[in-house]
């Protein structure tokens, strides 16, 4: 049924038909506002997953076997602007994950913002990967906010899927970060950056408002537009898993073995 204002109406019943013509309207505007945000949601966890397959793909630059293997949680943020003007700042949003009783818990909308001093000039954008090391580290991120550097130690990490990560990096640094820049700097620089939870997110992610801690505890079930993510860090958290097992040889079962 489509509604108009005909110059013969009352002027009530116009002032009816003008109203029910707004609240159209701002129910149509708000529809198409809700399902771009869940396609910029949906299209952030995709990129994710692309982002740590890519970087894991490249063996001479990829985390560590032994990192991902004993990694207690994991986040990624795709694409995070650093833009340097003297002074300098970031922001940038993506979700973590962490080691939940059976599996890696659902994936919890993160924002990370910060800035650093300097004499700077230039942007880019960086896919940045951070491994928490530790419970230490894990405890801070589940407080949904915490800031690296301060509540928790901050480093770059060791590089290459074989690479030796028998250092004491794991007793200094309580989260490791992994960056892959395109643009004009060379490096980043985290520390004094703030994470917290991305609550406008998680309330189109998990359509209601949904507890930082709960999510990353593996106490909410993970959504379907999830699953590519969440397999990437499984394929490669696992995969890091076997590495260097020692497989045993298979019984030998010949007349001369059971004549000895």
């Amino acid at each position: 049924m489509i509604l108009r204002i005909r110059d013969g109406m009352p002027r009530y019943l116009k002032a009816i038909v003008a109203a029910l013509l707004a609240l159209t309207a701002v129910s149509w505007a708000g529809d198409t506002a809700t399902d771009k945000d869940r396609s910029d949601i949906d299209k952030r966890l995709e990129a994710s997953a692309s982002v740590l397959n890519e970087i894991m793909s490249t063996p001479d630059k990829a985390i560590p076997d032994k990192i991902m293997r004993d990694a207690k949680c994991i986040a990624v943020v795709p694409s995070m602007v650093k833009i340097a003007v003297i002074i300098g700042g970031n922001r940038g949003k993506g979700v973590a994950t962490c080691r939940a009783e059976k599996d890696w818990s659902a994936p919890a909308p993160i924002t990370i913002t910060g800035g650093s001093w300097g004499l700077q000039l230039g942007g880019q954008a960086v896919d940045l990967v951070m491994v928490v090391t530790n419970d230490a580290g894990m405890q801070q991120l589940l407080s949904s906010k915490f800031k690296l550097g301060g509540d928790a130690s901050a480093a770059a990490g060791p590089v290459g899927r074989t690479a030796d990560a028998d250092t004491d990096w794991k007793m200094k640094a309580e989260v490791l970060t992994y960056s892959r820049a395109r643009g004009l700097f060379a490096g980043i620089d985290l520390n004094g950056s703030a994470i917290t939870q991305d609550k406008d997110e998680t309330r189109i992610l998990y359509r209601q408002m949904v507890d930082f801690a709960d999510i990353l505890n593996g106490k909410v079930p993970p959504p379907k537009e999830s699953e590519p993510f969440q397999a990437a860090v499984r394929k490669y958290s696992s995969q890091a898993g076997e590495q260097g097992k020692v497989t045993p040889p298979p019984p030998d079962n010949s007349p001369s073995s059971t004549e000895r």
